[in-house]
């Protein structure tokens, strides 16, 4: 029974490292959400992409989402969470997938800030809240979720649906 205990100890070991170190994944300043914004560089206008990310859900107004953005709420009661950290990196692993998908990653670890979210959300501890863009929540979690099984249940969704013909009429 021994060398079993051991090994879950190592198993577990990297991750409770991997906590300890982690900051939360909350952006300084608020993301634009209509999408790239366009700067002057030398006369030629270029895209400048702001960094693709979690925002802190008190950074942003609710209404302002609807049907542009697909938001993605991750609550916890503390940043460090094990869920919340651990959700954190799984998102951070494939963000490319997410934001191909019009998603906006929200988070919000301060219940006694009364965000707009959590008061509409209404969440217990760590939950994971998937929203379409008509704000209407999809589909809750309590445990962390990667974004392999986040981008299915997205890409079931008649908004979703959708989207994906009118960029793709041919199905092709």
């Amino acid at each position: 029974m021994k060398p079993f205990h051991i090994l879950v100890i190592a198993a577990l070991l990297p991750l409770s490292v991997a906590a300890q170190e982690a900051a939360p994944m909350v952006a300084t300043e608020p993301v634009a959400i209509d999408g790239p914004t366009v700067t002057e560089t030398g006369g030629d206008a270029a895209a400048v992409e702001k960094p693709f990310g979690p925002v802190s859900a008190a950074e942003v107004v609710f209404a302002d989402l609807l049907y542009v953005k697909r938001p993605i709420v991750v609550f916890a009661d503390s940043p460090n969470d094990p869920n919340f950290v651990r959700q954190m990196e799984l998102i951070g692993r494939n963000l490319s997938a997410l934001e191909e998908r019009d998603v906006i990653v929200l988070t919000d670890t301060d219940p006694a800030a009364r965000s707009e979210v959590r008061l509409k959300l209404r969440p217990r501890g760590f939950s994971l809240v998937i929203l379409d863009k008509d704000l209407n929540p999809v589909i809750r979690k309590p445990l962390p979720w990667d974004v392999r099984e986040i981008t299915a249940v997205i890409d079931k969704m008649p908004l979703r649906r959708q989207e994906v013909l009118e960029r793709n009429p041919a199905g092709r």
